[in-house]
């Protein structure tokens, strides 16, 4: 039983910017596994400024994570693949979630070499085995005026039928000049999301909420400051459009902690992030809990590379109510990203 780690650095292709400020590169790092002559493969999607395992001693608990499942043996690793991460285990790692999810991505991998499929198709899904793609959101990323302008008619041209464009970074009026260019220029059936990063507070979300309303918007994403309930309670009231949770749910893992955030704020919809989340098991569990409320969800990458990204495609696919366009359009951010194992066509993400 072998586990081991290498890292990476990805270098943007144009400066991202993001709710935590430009990046020009991104930190990655890689869990590997070999047992019983089969292997297996995890990327750790941290995302610094946000991720909440974005500390010093990142290394240190990876390493500890491969000593850890070196001293599982084979027969341990065997049962993980099948019955999946042991509670005392999942617990003991959650705070750190992109560990987690490498982790769970390692073993689905390995779990598919020794199948048969190969590391690579995680599972046997029509997605999986590229008979059918899944409808993504076709993002904006902040820039001026002009730069968002020129992705927005890519993006109309390339097919995509759902735009997701982040405010609360440039000039409001320009912001909702680029939306009236969207409805105009684009077909009737566009839907239009938007993304606040917890830009604004209580009275200023509602006011500008109600300008974005003409504008026909399905959603916006974290309108107010995850630490402030209260206000994001008020604006999932009465607002003029529905808010979907992203930030929120970051760092809340009991069921107890999960209950209480969505009946105090109530949202519409949950982003789900498996690299921010813990990996494909918090988020089912967030599933779960949203359902039985009547929340609706979908999954969204967060700035991983070529591995990361199949892997949440790939467990996405097996999602019982997987509906809607979900955030998979990061593929093509990185100049030095791995060989690619999907592609998008018209507004769909396709394993290769």
């Amino acid at each position: 039983m072998k586990a081991s780690y290498w890292p990476y650095t990805y270098q943007f292709i144009r400066p991202a910017g993001t709710s935590r400020g430009v990046l020009h590169q991104k930190p990655g790092y890689f869990l590997e596994v070999e047992a019983l002559g089969f292997r297996g493969q995890g990327e750790c999607g941290l995302l610094p400024g946000l991720s909440l395992d974005d500390r010093p001693n990142y290394v240190e608990a990876l390493e500890q994570l491969c000593a850890q499942i070196q001293a599982l043996g084979t027969d341990h690793w065997s049962a993980w693949a099948e019955e999946g991460i042991p509670n005392e285990v999942y617990q003991a790692w959650q705070p750190w979630p992109s560990l987690l999810f490498a982790l769970e991505q390692a073993l689905w991998s390995w779990a598919a070499d020794q199948a048969g499929r190969g590391a690579k198709q995680l599972f046997d899904t029509t997605f999986c085995r590229g008979e059918m793609g899944i409808p993504i959101n076709g993002l904006l990323w902040m820039g001026d005026h002009c730069y968002q302008s020129e992705q927005m008619e890519q993006r109309l041209k390339s097919g995509y039928a759902c735009l997701k464009m982040k405010v609360g970074a440039l000039d409001f009026a320009q912001e909702c000049a680029l939306l009236k260019d969207m409805r105009h220029l684009g077909p009737a059936e566009l839907e239009l999301r938007v993304d606040a990063n917890g830009a604004w507070d209580a009275n200023q979300a509602l006011a500008r909420m109600e300008a974005l309303a003409a504008f026909g918007l399905h959603s916006i994403e974290q309108p107010c400051p995850s630490a402030d309930r209260e206000a994001l309670a008020r604006v999932a009231r009465e607002g003029a459009m529905p808010i979907a949770l992203d930030e929120s749910l970051i760092g809340v893992h009991t069921a107890e902690e999960r209950d209480r955030l969505l009946d105090a704020i109530q949202p519409s919809y949950i982003v789900l992030k498996p690299s921010l989340l813990g990996g494909a098991r918090s988020c089912e569990d967030w599933i779960v809990r949203a359902e039985a409320r009547g929340i609706a969800w979908w999954v969204t990458s967060a700035l991983e590379g070529s591995i990361g990204l199949s892997a949440i495609a790939q467990w996405a696919s097996t999602l019982e109510n997987l509906q809607g366009y979900q955030g998979f359009g990061t593929g093509s951010l990185y100049q030095n990203n791995l060989p690619p194992r999907t592609e998008v066509r018209s507004g769909f993400l396709w394993m290769l």
